[in-house]
């Protein structure tokens, strides 16, 4: 699949198979997000890994948003430090690596908002981050039990594109 076909497929995958999804394919998620651009190179960021099941069931109720966490085979949480000007940018490029990776590799995501989150605080201390840690975003990942909604609505390319000046 090239990668405006990846685009065009990636959809927020709220509803997952059972399937566990092996080690080496979380570990190829969590090598994309690693090459996301970042502020003046700093690379801020980290990321928790969790397969767990008793850990997916109590981040799906800390995460008021995401109560599917639960059913994914597992959740990849990315930190950045909460020293890094960029902080929120550079952690959200990691964040959309991780989903363009996980539709290349036939997985479902969602991006499950962290930053500016009530429940951010009760997630890091949950997962034992470092106090100079901030929560950026959590992501789901699993098999997806069905395909992207024929439905999904985007704005047509003219009609967002503007050359030279608005």
């Amino acid at each position: 699949m090239d990668v405006m076909e990846v685009l065009r497929n990636r959809f927020s995958c709220r509803s997952y198979r059972t399937d566990p999804v092996s080690s080496d394919l979380l570990m190829q998620l969590v090598d994309a997000a690693r090459l996301a651009p970042s502020s003046r190179g700093e690379q801020p960021w980290e990321f928790v890994l969790v397969t767990d099941v008793s850990t997916l069931k109590e981040l799906s109720k800390r995460a008021n948003t995401g109560p599917f966490i639960a059913q994914a085979a597992a959740c990849i949480a990315v930190f950045c430090r909460a020293d890094a000007k960029y902080a929120v940018e550079d952690g959200s490029a990691a964040t959309q690596n991780i989903l363009i990776a996980a539709t290349a590799l036939g997985l479902g995501s969602c991006w499950v908002a962290g930053d500016k989150k009530d429940y951010a605080a009760s997630v890091s201390k949950l997962l034992r981050a470092p106090p100079e840690q901030r929560l950026i975003s959590l992501i789901s990942v699993g098999f997806p039990k069905a395909e992207a909604p024929a439905d999904r609505k985007r704005r047509e390319l003219a009609d967002v594109l503007h050359w030279q000046h608005f």
